[in-house]
């Protein structure tokens, strides 16, 4: 497994240091136009696997408009792996597989579209997926074509079963770049704006270093799995890429577990501010029918999605780690910061940082909104939590003056 790239803290306090905090994010996103905040939406992989059929598609649909998600700002509805026959039909062309999609893919995006929302689907840049089912290699402007006929409005593009020895002397890394390109410019041929997500984990590939003039998305890390230690290998793979991703372009430590139940609900809420916190996709990978309420209302916290969400779209930048007490800062539009405390060790812990230190400018006082038990405070530049285990503590921060804190009870 690749280390997690790290970089110099001082590099960081430097930026804060000379100002540059404000400068816009460094990244130039896919010029198709879309992604202008990360994605927001729903995964099937980790609900069926290779079981998914139109029905499961249609009614998490259906459950995302009446439980509220898509009034929060999910909107896409995305099949992953499996969808597809073992073989193409005789035009070479793709078809569903006959059982579990027994009218194909439209139907399916039209009844999505028909609640307000957007279809999703998955292919591969090999002969074949990963689940070994027909891979665009060789047919990427045939499959383009067919998404956008289909309704078609994102796709998820993964990197197995490449023929790299119909590659000679080109390293891998060249060849994904390479074939990720071909279907990007065969996603922007068929004239459907379609978001592009290259999914290349954890094979050495590096794609944040070159996915942003192609992709609206790229995975920085290996397949995600449903506990904390997994979650914390993909946030640690990710956090340190902030100047990588930016409007258009976003680092993807991918799908949210919250529902799936291998992890504690204080977990769950530490992945969901972090993911926030890194201006990452926000795609539950979960039975949406069986969503205990408290795992709903954790993916529908719209204070926290505001951050995830934020128009500027800067990343959160690591300020401190030291021990595995991590402190984050995220520069929201309108002067304001998001801060995270995130405590990765195994014992509670006091995280303890400044307002100065988080890039905010010099006030009278700062305004402490807690994203997640909404309680407002007033600080003169401290900001601390006593966070427990596994667990974080989130912050929205406002400058203001001394006359306006008087009426908050005092940050302790």
């Amino acid at each position: 497994m690749r280390t997690p790239r790290r970089r110099v803290w001082l590099v960081v306090l430097c930026l804060w240091a000379a100002g540059l905090g404000g400068l816009a994010p460094s990244a130039a996103g896919e010029e198709n136009g879309l992604s202008a905040t990360p994605p927001m939406g729903w995964n099937d992989w980790y609900t069926a696997y290779c079981g998914v059929n139109a029905q499961l598609v249609e009614q998490s649909a259906q459950a995302m408009v009446n439980d509220g998600m898509k009034a929060a700002g999910y909107q896409y509805v995305n099949i992953d792996d499996c969808w597809m026959a073992p073989s193409r039909d005789s035009a070479g062309n793709l078809v569903a597989d006959p059982t579990r999609f027994p009218g194909g893919i439209k139907p399916v995006a039209d009844y999505v579209h028909s609640l307000g929302l957007k279809l999703g689907i998955y292919e591969d840049a090999g002969t074949t997926t990963c689940a070994h089912l027909p891979g665009s290699y060789g047919h990427e402007a045939q499959d383009a074509a067919s998404f956008a006929a289909w309704g078609v409005d994102y796709l998820k593009y993964d990197r197995c079963n490449i023929p790299f020895d119909q590659f000679p002397g080109q390293p891998e890394q060249q060849v994904q770049q390479t074939l990720a390109t071909r279907m990007s410019d065969a996603l922007k041929a068929t004239g459907r704006p379609i978001v592009f997500s290259i999914c290349t984990p954890d094979r050495g590939d590096d794609p944040w270093r070159w996915s942003a003039p192609i992709a609206n998305l790229w995975r920085t890390t290996t397949d995600i799995q449903d506990n904390f230690g997994s979650m914390l290998v993909n946030f640690e793979g990710t956090v340190n890429l902030f100047a990588d991703a930016g409007p258009g372009a976003w680092n993807d430590p991918d799908m949210l577990q919250i529902g799936n139940r291998g992890s504690t609900r204080l977990e769950y809420r530490t992945e969901f501010s972090l993911w926030a916190e890194m201006a990452a996709p926000l795609i539950a990978s979960t039975n949406l029918a069986a969503l205990s309420p408290g795992a709903l209302a954790m993916y529908e916290n719209t204070a926290v999605i505001a951050v995830d969400q934020d128009p500027w779209g800067k990343p959160g930048i690591p300020i401190s780690s030291t021990g595995g007490l991590w402190v984050l800062s995220k520069e929201l539009s309108g002067g304001d910061r998001s801060v995270v405390l995130f405590n990765s060790t195994v014992t509670a812990a006091t995280i303890a940082t400044s307002a100065t230190a988080v890039g905010l400018p010099a006030a009278g006082a700062y305004r402490l909104q807690d994203l997640w038990s909404n309680s407002v405070t007033a600080s003169r530049g401290a900001i601390s939590a006593f966070v427990p285990a596994h667990g974080v503590v989130m912050y929205r921060v406002s400058t203001i003056d001394r006359r306006q804190a008087r009426a908050l009870p005092p940050h302790t």
